[in-house]
């Protein structure tokens, strides 16, 4: 169940991440950082799908940890437009909490993985 909410939000969040990409490609003419959150924004979503299909509980882990890796990443690239002034905190607000709560749903599947079944 947690994982199909974690697939359901991931996909959201990636599917906001590329508005938000064109917005700052368009609007702020930002094109160095905005690739780098699209990319990882959207490689969220990549990875948990791919855990789907996974060949075993490692590789299963294994893809969530890259998967919570490239979310903290983001996170990384959001700190970064903030801190540099290209966008204003209020702007992204929403978009940075849920990828704060894909961070917490994702740890929560690995650690849960990790000590029982998958």
């Amino acid at each position: 169940m947690e994982e199909n909410v974690v697939a359901e939000r991931s996909k959201s969040f990636a599917i906001r991440i590329i508005k938000f990409y064109h917005y700052l490609c368009d609007e702020k003419k930002e094109f160095v950082l905005s690739k780098q959150i699209l990319r990882s924004g959207t490689s969220i979503g990549a990875n948990i799908r791919e855990s789907k299909n996974a060949q075993s509980k490692a590789d299963f882990i294994n893809k969530l940890n890259i998967a919570l890796k490239e979310a903290d990443e983001t996170a990384y690239w959001f700190e970064l437009l903030i801190g540099s002034n290209i966008i204003q905190e209020n702007q992204v607000h929403d978009l940075y909490e849920l990828n704060i709560e894909l961070i917490k749903l994702l740890t929560s599947i690995i650690k849960s993985s990790k000590k029982g079944g998958k």
